[in-house]
């Protein structure tokens, strides 16, 4: 089964600063990976798409999070990265990475990360 790996959570002070990533671990090969995203859910609410990007480079941002989070991919690692900048007390929650449409040689399948806690105090 594929595992992916997050990193990079922690407490911040307003306007401060935090990189994330994640990355795929184990011994299963895998051969692609269509889209990663990062997802954050914080207590009582919904859990919301913050950036998405796609194998070819496309993106997509939350407006909320517009100006301020950079996402980026190595698709040869397979690592999706978060770049969070001017962080504020909004942007508390449990952040989840996500791999859509993960080939391995037996499944095509999407997986979530275990999901890493970002706070941010004033």
């Amino acid at each position: 089964q594929v595992q992916l790996v997050e990193s990079g959570g922690g407490l911040v002070q307003a306007g401060g600063s935090l990189r994330h990533s994640c990355a795929p671990s184990g011994s299963i090969f895998i051969f692609s990976i269509n889209a990663m995203g990062w997802y954050r859910q914080a207590p009582g609410k919904q859990r919301e798409l913050v950036a998405r990007i796609t194998s070819g480079g496309s993106t997509n941002y939350a407006d909320s999070v517009k100006g301020r989070f950079t996402i980026s991919r190595d698709n040869a690692k397979n690592t999706v990265y978060l770049q969070m900048n001017s962080l504020q007390p909004e942007d508390t929650a449990v952040y989840y990475c996500k791999g859509d449409g993960v080939w391995t040689m037996s499944s095509l399948n999407d997986y979530w990360g275990q999901g890493t806690q970002v706070t941010v105090s004033s």
